[in-house]
């Protein structure tokens, strides 16, 4: 039976970018995959995105395939076409519906609960526009609408009701420092995560030499970690526990303005990098059809 929360065909078709769009020019910039673990953080310093990955995630074990995972739902839904989007919505969906359970503090809890959803699907436009704000091309006041107005409509591919966000750029700021004010809290989550962007293991790449890996494993790991620390509001860094010294905000600094530099002799496949990932990407998401979590592979392959 088709979930009623979901759009149907025709809607879905109207709801993702099309290649003229703002979200699509803008989302698939390379440099605003480093802001992956503040998003990250900021989902589970959510109690019921903590509770449900603790008992059914295993991003521990696995943090490469938790953030590929990531990485592939939001190039399928900005690049990867009418039907993969919706596909992969109603998956999504599907999965999150199995995910409940009883937290530490005895509270029950479920992953498709409206606010704990909206949330995490409202981290990733936060992540991106706060990417393109210290590494990228920062987005003026009417281009910020544009691609709120595109995520949004993209949320309702995967069950994020117009009435789970505010309507506007202005009011999703407010909506963001309310959820950080009163509903995020440190948790065992939240360090469990920064331990292991501290320490990444290999990533489960062919291609990649040992030799390369350890070569570059020191200074990934870094800003990593100075990225995801360093964009959390220095109020919620206190809540969490964490420290952040005007050392490390001044490096912090020389890296975003050094990446921003770099704008003009970027290669245009590096700034909309999309449809490249949905490509490279396209077997190992053919390779796990019975993930609730994978795309719609045959999709994949036609999109770019």
């Amino acid at each position: 039976m088709p979930d009623p929360v979901l759009p149907d065909a025709d809607e879905a078709a109207a709801l993702v970018p099309t290649p003229d769009s703002l979200l699509w020019r803008r989302a698939g910039d390379a440099r605003v995959m480093v802001t992956a673990g503040y998003a990250l953080v900021l989902q589970v310093a959510h109690p019921t995105v903590a509770a449900g990955v603790r008992e059914h995630s295993n991003y521990a074990v696995d943090p490469w395939g938790r953030l590929f995972r990531t990485l592939d739902y939001v190039h399928v839904m900005v690049y990867g076409g009418p039907r993969a989007a919706a596909e992969t919505g109603r998956r999504l969906r599907e999965m999150h519906g199995h995910i409940k359970g009883v937290a530490p503090d005895g509270r029950r809890y479920h992953a498709l609960e409206p606010e704990a959803f909206a949330w995490v699907h409202a981290t990733l436009l936060d992540a991106i526009v706060q990417g393109h704000e210290r590494f990228g091309c920062p987005l003026g006041p009417g281009e910020t609408e544009q691609m709120y107005a595109g995520w949004r409509d993209l949320g309702r591919l995967v069950g994020v009701g117009e009435e789970d966000l505010p309507a506007d750029w202005g009011g999703f700021r407010a909506y963001v420092d309310r959820m950080i004010d009163e509903e995020l809290a440190d948790n065992d989550v939240v360090h469990g995560v920064l331990h292991t962007l501290a320490r990444p293991a290999r990533p489960p790449i062919d291609r990649l030499p040992d030799g390369a890996w350890r070569v570059a494993r020191m200074p990934f790991s870094r800003l990593f970690v100075l990225a995801t620390v360093g964009l959390l509001p220095p109020r919620l860094r206190a809540r969490l526990r964490l420290g952040f010294t005007r050392a490390q905000e001044l490096e912090l600094r020389a890296l975003g303005r050094a990446s921003r530099a770099a704008t003009p002799v970027m290669p245009a496949q590096l700034r909309a990098v999309g449809p490249t990932y949905l490509r490279w990407r396209r077997r190992a998401v053919a390779g796990r059809p019975s993930d609730p979590r994978s795309p719609a592979a045959p999709a994949i392959a036609r999109a770019g």
